[in-house]
């Protein structure tokens, strides 16, 4: 199954519609818990967890970036900005893919899964089990590519983005750096790479090269920092 290019925006005159345009939004977990430690997904981590390793999902989000809340309550909209994201409804996804989204998505032992499906991926499909369903796809590929190896091989040293945006040239096709931005954040003395976006356009079904291609460029963010390890520094 896979979203067909027609979404609740569409229903909407102040919200554009949706057009295969799309933000991979990919974290790199062991960064984002040094400044959250107190979150269910940052106390329980062991070393050999899927997430040490590999790219951690956050989320994946229809664009432009106004597209949001697609058909969405103004109960469940200020629930959802409140952070009380643990009252939203359960998404209903299948077993399988439960299990997929636990291990590929450690935020959704805060619920944050919910939040996303609500604010970003009611915008996508009509359903929640074909939003994640290509989100773990997309986070899969990802983690199967030569970004993923440099990554895992550079922990607890620094990276480029010139170095980030090579390996994604080698991963999928000569330009696809472009469509890559880095963000990071201070941590004491250190800079440390806390997330990637990458822009896609297409049906998630398609090879990712193609829909990296597809995307327009984008600024390449911070230059380069820390890719932390597992534990608190």
């Amino acid at each position: 199954m896979t979203a067909t290019i027609v979404s609740a925006c569409q229903s909407d005159p102040n919200q554009a519609p949706y057009d295969g345009a799309m933000v991979l939004a990919i974290s790199w977990q062991s960064a984002f818990c040094e400044r959250a430690q107190r979150r269910p997904e940052c106390r329980r981590v062991k070393p050999d967890r899927y997430d040490t390793t590999n790219f951690a999902l956050h989320g994946l989000w229809p664009q432009p970036g106004s597209n949001i809340y697609c058909g969405v309550s103004d109960k469940d909209i200020a629930t959802d900005k409140k952070r009380r994201w643990r009252q939203l409804a359960g998404l209903g996804l299948s077993d399988e893919l439960k299990q997929k989204l636990w291990q590929m998505m450690p935020g959704a032992q805060s619920y944050l899964h919910r939040h996303e499906w609500i604010k970003h991926g009611t915008c996508y499909s009509n359903s929640p089990e074909v939003y994640y369903q290509d989100s773990v796809k997309l986070l899969a590929e990802i983690n199967a590519s030569e970004v993923q190896e440099l990554f895992a091989k550079s922990i607890g040293q620094e990276l480029s983005g010139a170095q980030i945006r090579s390996a994604f040239d080698q991963a999928f096709g000569k330009g696809a750096g472009d469509r890559v931005r880095i963000a990071c954040k201070r941590d004491g003395k250190r800079m440390l790479i806390t997330e990637l976006t990458v822009g896609l356009r297409g049906s998630a079904q398609k090879d990712m090269a193609e829909l990296i291609a597809n995307a327009p460029t984008t600024k390449r963010g911070c230059p380069g920092g820390l890719v932390d390890q597992v534990g608190f520094q």
